[in-house]
């Protein structure tokens, strides 16, 4: 299986690309983490941030790969502990198909993005920083393939 970490952004500070590259590259080949960033949009002062938000959208959805389970990232969605986490993500890994999970920009996902995703998922009730969503998360992935296989990094 396959996770594609579908994020709205390409130039994220150095520490950024530093996190999701150490968790990612702890991954297994049948687990594996494969990002794919998209460039936001220029946000200029009076800028029309709802259509910036659907045209961002608009790319997310065209980058999901065919036959993906695909899942919004977003605050109103279902919290996991990390434990129920490993219960999803071998959930995931029994139903066959690779994962899409979306993170959307500064503004969150397009309701177009939150329409066509099979689960919400949310990593917090805070607000958390968009950029360091894909780090949080590729570790929190991580976590919970590691109790899966009874790895000693869960403790």
């Amino acid at each position: 299986m396959q996770i594609y970490i579908i994020a709205i952004g390409n130039r994220m500070p150095s520490w950024v690309a530093e996190g999701y590259k150490e968790y990612s590259g702890r991954m297994p080949p049948e687990c594996a983490l494969q990002l794919i960033e998209i460039p936001a949009d220029k946000r200029t002062k009076g800028a029309d941030l709802k259509r910036i938000s659907e045209k961002e959208g608009q790319k997310i959805l065209e980058a999901i790969p065919k036959n993906c389970k695909v899942i919004a990232l977003e605050i109103q969605g279902k919290m996991f502990s990390t434990e129920k986490l490993a219960t999803q993500l071998e959930d995931w890994m029994q139903d066959g198909r690779d994962i899409a999970l979306l993170i959307g920009g500064p503004e969150g996902l397009s309701q177009e993005c939150l329409k066509q995703a099979e689960q919400h998922w949310s990593l917090s009730p805070m607000t958390l920083p968009h950029p360091m969503v894909r780090v949080v998360l590729a570790e929190q992935i991580y976590r919970a393939w590691s109790i899966i296989k009874n790895h000693p990094y869960h403790r």
